[in-house]
């Protein structure tokens, strides 16, 4: 299966035909708890001395397949699924940090994210650094001695900036730092982060991965290359006072960190994701490859488009040579840009407010990658609450659009937008 191609991964990997009844399709296994054969047997799951399933907060068969599918198509050696993006990464710094301990963080992020780094995370004691990721050396003279994470999206939300990932994993692993790269924009069947020196890979799997608009979900891989045992992680080495004194590096090496992800991570924070909802992922996860390649056409000539309509100021999208980003693109996306643009409009804040009411085929929706297409008005809405300064650091001006693009006729995209532009 490993020799499989990425796409056909994501349709075969880890579901078992004879272990599962002869099913063709990954079945629900819609249950909290499982049945132990005996005492003895239930102290070996939790004891780790057996594999198998004690209860779905930990494990689930559905969860396990879509993990496992994940993984494969990542490039990391495991999986850990999520109610959401943003447990995934909240779970995710959690595990690793404590109280006094430093991020380094790019400052084009998500809101949420952004959010969580800079408002909630310091109430326990941990501080982020934002900075401009597309200078490395902002990357370098940030970190200290009490750095643990660097933390980038491989492709800003909203600015669409894409970082050299390779040259910060270089800066990461000179500091002995692992290296968390979100990749919910991109999906893994344009982009592997891990392949240029990641150590985590998180995703909201409600947006490319799952794609129809309908499901929420996050998910983390590990890479299994960062050295946990380095000295700046002393948890993954010393006996583990959440689990019986366990020892995660001496006893599970390289699936240290995904372990301790799930054993103490999901056990006490509780993010996990059921398993109706990990069917509905596995079922856009299946058709990942032939959406993705949609939505980056229809996005690369729509972006082509509004660079010639006079109403629009300016556009940025990575697949055209007029992005600054352009060569880095033909490096890390090569396969394609995705389906996520923006646009600023002539007549400012007002009018981008407008323009975003009119449109009928995009509809105004505070998500992106669904099979239909989206937009969203950034400083009005996702970004409202940032000041002006944050505001223009996450690439958001005031008359910002920025559509996700469907899988519709790009033609009638084209004359939607023709329609709302009429409207201004």
């Amino acid at each position: 299966m490993t020799r499989l191609s990425q796409n056909t991964q994501a349709l075969h990997i880890g579901h078992n035909t004879v272990e599962n009844a002869g099913t063709r399709a990954v079945p629900i296994y819609q249950t909290s708890g499982f049945v132990f054969e005996n005492t003895d047997h239930a102290a070996d799951l939790f004891s780790l001395k057996q594999p198998g399933y004690i209860y779905t907060r930990l494990n689930n068969p559905t969860n396990d397949i879509l993990e496992k599918r994940l993984a494969a198509i990542e490039r990391g050696i495991g999986a850990a699924v999520f109610a959401s993006g943003m447990s995934a990464i909240s779970t995710t710094l959690l595990t690793l940090l404590k109280s006094g301990d430093h991020i380094v963080a790019s400052n084009s992020l998500y809101g949420g994210t952004f959010n969580l780094l800079s408002v909630t995370l310091p109430r326990f004691g941990i501080e982020t650094s934002f900075v401009d990721s597309n200078n490395l050396e902002n990357i370098r003279t940030n970190i200290h001695e009490n750095t643990k994470v660097i933390f980038i999206e491989s492709l800003g939300n909203p600015k669409l900036d894409i970082p050299d990932i390779e040259g910060i994993a270089k800066i990461a692993h000179e500091n002995k730092i692992p290296l968390i790269v979100d990749n919910t924009v991109t999906c893994p069947l344009l982009l592997n982060p891990i392949t240029y020196g990641a150590n985590i890979v998180v995703h909201s799997l409600t947006k490319y991965i799952s794609g129809q608009g309908t499901t929420v979900g996050g998910a983390v891989i590990d890479a299994g290359t960062f050295d946990w045992a380095s000295g700046k992680f002393p948890e993954f080495t010393e006996p583990s006072k959440g689990y019986d004194g366990f020892k995660y590096v001496e006893s599970l090496g390289e699936l240290a960190f995904i372990s301790k992800l799930r054993l103490e991570g999901l056990r006490d924070f509780g993010g996990s994701l059921n398993a109706y909802d990990d069917f509905q992922i596995i079922q856009g996860l299946e058709t990942l490859d032939v959406r993705i390649q949609k939505h980056s056409k229809n996005a690369l000539e729509l972006a082509k488009w509004l660079e010639k309509q006079e109403e629009v100021d300016w556009v940025n999208y990575p697949g055209l040579v007029s992005s600054e980003y352009y060569e880095l693109a033909q490096k890390y996306l090569s396969k394609g840009q995705g389906g996520l643009l923006t646009f600023g409009l002539k007549g400012g804040y007002e009018a981008a407010k407008k323009f975003s009411n009119t449109t009928k085929l995009f509809a105004l929706v505070a998500n992106l990658g669904d099979t239909k297409s989206l937009l969203i008005h950034p400083a009005s809405t996702t970004h409202q609450q940032f000041s002006k300064e944050n505001q223009i650091a996450t690439g958001v001006t005031d008359n910002l659009i920025r559509p996700s693009v469907g899988l519709e006729d790009v033609e009638d995209l084209k004359n939607d937008l023709l329609n709302a532009f009429k409207a201004i």
